[in-house]
C-alpha cells in the first residue's frame, strides 16, 4: 500500500525506544525523512543506528528535553535545518506514573504534567507555522486509555492523558481549516522499555517474556501489544490514507479499555 510518506519530513519525541522507535523505523521504511530526539544521546544515537543498519535511509538525532522550552525550540530548528520544514509529528514523550491521590505530591503533578501535555503543546506550537506554509500536515498525540477509564491510582497519568486527549480535539478543530490533521493513539499495555522494567519489578524471578505474559494475562486478546502494532497505526494516521481522519481517539489495547 503507497502511503504517500517519501521525502516528507517527520519529527518523534521519544524517539530512541519502544513505540517511537517503531514509528520512526516504519517511517523511514516508508521513505520519510525521520528525526528522534529524547534525553539521552547515547540511547538516542543508538536507535539512529539501528534504522539506518535496517535499511530506513536518512534518520536525524537531536538530543532534547522536551520539558525544556529552549531544547524543544532548538531541536525543532534542527531538524528544519538539516531536513526541511516538518510536515509530521508524534508527541511521545512520556513515562508510566501511577499513585494514589494522597502519594503523589505537588512536584510530581508538575513534572507529568509539563512532559506528558506541555511537550505536546510546545512542540506542536512551534510546528504548525511549518505545516501551514506547507499546505498541510499530521500531528499523532500519543497517550493512553486511562485517560479515557481512570482507575483508582492512576495519578497524575489519568488526569493528563485525559487532557492530552481533549488536546487533540481542540487542535483538530483549530486546525483542520489549515489541512493539518489531529489524533490520538489511546495505548494499553505495550511492550517497551518502561514496561521491560515494570515486568521485571513485578516479577523479579521471571524472565521478561513471562513477566510479559503474566502482565498480559488479563487482556482480552491474551497477551501485551507490540511496539510495531501501534507504530503502524500512527503511520497510517500519518499518511495520505489517512487524509479524511481528524480529532480522533483510538484505542491500541486489546480490547482493554471500557470506553469507545
Amino acid at each position: 500500500m503507497e502511503l504517500g510518506l517519501k521525502g516528507k519530513v517527520a519529527l518523534v519525541t521519544g524517539g530512541s525506544e519502544g513505540i517511537g522507535l517503531a514509528t520512526a523505523a516504519e517511517l523511514a521504511r516508508e521513505g520519510a525523512r525521520v528525526a528522534i530526539c529524547g534525553r539521552r544521546a547515547d540511547v538516542l544515537e543508538r536507535a539512529a543506528a539501528e534504522i539506518r543498519a535496517a535499511g530506513g535511509g536518512e534518520v536525524l538525532a537531536v538530543q532534547a528535553d522536551v520539558t525544556r522550552p529552549e531544547d524543544v525550540e532548538r531541536c525543532v530548528n534542527t531538524v528544519a535545518e538539516k531536513l526541511g520544514a516538518i510536515t509530521l509529528l508524534v508527541n511521545n514523550a512520556g513515562g508510566h506514573a501511577a499513585g494514589a491521590l494522597e502519594a503523589v505530591d505537588d512536584d510530581a503533578w508538575y513534572a507529568d504534567f509539563d512532559l506528558k501535555l506541555m511537550a505536546a503543546v510546545r512542540t506542536s506550537r512551534l510546528v504548525v507555522p511549518g505545516m501551514r506554509a506547507a499546505g498541510g500536515g499530521r500531528i499523532v498525540n500519543v497517550t493512553a486509555i486511562f485517560g479515557k477509564h481512570p482507575t483508582a491510582g492512576s495519578l497524575p497519568t489519568s488526569v493528563n492523558r485525559a487532557a492530552g486527549i481533549a488536546l487533540t480535539k481542540s487542535m483538530s478543530k483549530e486546525l483542520a481549516k489549515d489541512n493539518i490533521l489531529v489524533n490520538s493513539v489511546c495505548i494499553g499495555l505495550i511492550k517497551s522499555g518502561q514496561m521491560s522494567r515494570m515486568a521485571r519489578r513485578l516479577f523479579p524471578d521471571a524472565g521478561l517474556e513471562d513477566g510479559y505474559a503474566r502482565m498480559g494475562s488479563n487482556v482480552p486478546v491474551g497477551r501485551m501489544g507490540e511496539a510495531a502494532e501501534v507504530a503502524g497505526l500512527i503511520t497510517f494516521l500519518l499518511s495520505e490514507r489517512g487524509s479524511y481522519i481528524t480529532g480522533t481517539a483510538i484505542n491500541v489495547d486489546g480490547g482493554s479499555s471500557h470506553n469507545v
